[in-house]
């Protein structure tokens, strides 16, 4: 059995169902080792794959292999083990598949090194790294997992795992910290690296600048001869076509070598207005992962660590509280957290739930509040304790259903605003006191149950986050 053809075939099944990026990312040196009682063995380069093409893609692969070999093989396992696979290692053309039959080039760049002779320095300064942009500072939550996890790769082994890295996201949710965290790890472990972060707004100012002063060579030199680039905003070159040009020529002297680049945008690479084709095939050629906003569980993760920082502990009443209030993006967490510090140390007074809530008063979403409808609030609800809709409306007193149903009531008055007699006609034609019962109960519950609190606060991160029915 040619264990090579059967999984070029299978890749060849494969690139047809997903993204180009996706492809490139986690089918770049993968190959079938050994086969053997129906089971296929993967080799992968690092474990980070391993994990992902177990938890995101397995049930594809098995799906080409069986495909392709007409149920010969049946399954899949994944092993770790760095060898020369099926698919090439150095970046695609424009128009080339990500695999070959043939093996790589044996002229191909070996890895980055790190050269003494550079006659740049490594210093921080010279990087223009934050010292509080490092990973033990970074929460990691379900939103930013995949990110953390390549940028630790690509500091791990510059040049080698994910080159480029592209991170994108909205504006506060952890990309400058991941890159500029990036450099200090590479730095911190290679004493010899040559690390260079800037913004793509100055990038372009300086060359501009060099070209006017007529310094290009110089301006070359310096982000031609780095081991890591970092590059914050590229989004910004939208449009530019000068700095596009030098930015391609820049990139292609980097890549060619086995040196790092990492980019971060507030969008994907496609999405970028104006963006030449070559450097957004450049670009997908590494790995492609966003950012979105922190979970609640994140949110309180990040607001714990913030107050350790600042030697200012809240109670968990009043960190749930700002976690459940302010769910944006972890700027907004932070300046939230600082305001209510610098508040009641002002004040020189403890903070408690009712100053608080007044100072959050300007972080609540207003916009999506007006877009609740009783119906949308009652479907969140019924989907997060997997009810069917019409037993909560219905007239059964059953615990499983009698809880949620307060629960329901809850939320329709504090966040619909909704009248007692409007509640309990929304809720199954109920009498006005019945939703003052539920409501009632629910307020005293949360004084006492954690529970039921994280709930409450889950639930709402729904009723905000989701788009509302009309």
């Amino acid at each position: 059995m040619d264990l090579q053809a059967i999984w070029l075939a299978a890749l060849g099944e494969l690139e047809l169902t997903l993204s180009k990026a996706n492809f490139t990312t986690w089918f770049k040196n993968t190959a079938i080792t050994t086969f053997d009682n129906g089971r296929a063995t993967i080799s992968v380069p690092n474990t980070f794959t391993k994990a992902w093409l177990e938890k995101k893609y397995h049930e594809q692969i098995v799906k080409a292999l069986k495909h392709v070999t007409t149920n010969t093989i049946r399954e899949a396992t994944y092993r770790v083990e760095m060898r020369t696979a099926v698919v090439e290692q150095q970046a695609p053309s424009h128009n080339e598949s990500i695999f070959s039959s043939e093996p790589p080039s044996s002229s191909m760049t070996p890895p980055s090194s790190f050269s003494s002779n550079n006659p740049h320095t490594n210093e921080t300064e010279d990087a223009s790294l934050n010292p509080r942009y490092n990973f033990s500072s970074f929460i990691v939550g379900k939103g930013n997992e995949l990110a953390h996890a390549a940028a630790i790769a690509a500091s791990t082994n510059p040049g080698e795992s994910y080159n480029p890295l592209f991170i994108y996201g909205s504006a506060g949710l952890g990309k400058t910290h991941l890159l500029q965290a990036i450099g200090h790890h590479v730095v911190q472990t290679n004493p010899k690296a040559i690390v260079r972060y800037i913004t793509c707004e100055r990038f372009t100012n300086e060359f501009i600048q060099a070209v006017r002063g007529g310094r290009v060579n110089d301006f070359k030199d310096r982000y031609r001869t780095v081991d890591v680039l970092l590059v914050d905003d590229i989004q910004f070159i939208s449009g530019k076509q000068g700095t596009q040009e030098e930015f391609f020529h820049t990139f292609n002297a980097l890549h060619q070598l086995n040196k790092q680049i990492v980019l971060t945008s507030d969008r994907s690479p496609k999405d970028i207005q104006s963006l030449e084709s070559r450097l957004l095939s450049r670009f997908e050629w590494g790995m492609i992962t966003d950012v979105s906003s922190p979970d609640f569980e994140t949110r309180i993760a990040i607001l714990e660590s913030k107050c350790h920082v600042k030697n200012y502990p809240l109670s968990p009443d009043i960190l749930r509280l700002i976690g459940g209030t302010v769910q944006s993006n972890v700027r907004e967490l932070e300046g939230a957290l600082n305001k209510i510090i610098a508040y009641h140390q002002f004040k020189n007074i403890q903070p408690t739930n009712e100053t608080v809530q007044t100072l959050l008063q300007s972080f609540i979403p207003t916009v999506p509040k007006r877009n609740i409808t009783p119906r949308r609030l009652i479907e969140i609800v019924t989907t997060y304790y997997d009810l069917p809709i019409e037993d909560l409306l219905g007239k059964s007193r059953e615990k499983r259903l009698a809880f949620p149903r307060q629960i329901a009531m809850y939320l329709l008055r504090e966040d619909a605003k909704c009248s007692y007699p409007a509640i309990g006609a929304h809720v199954g034609d109920r009498d006005h006191t019945t939703a003052m019962h539920a409501c009632n109960k629910i307020t005293e519950s949360l004084k006492s149950d954690e529970q039921l609190k994280r709930d409450i606060a889950t639930l709402r991160e729904k009723v905000y986050s989701d788009h509302p029915s009309t």
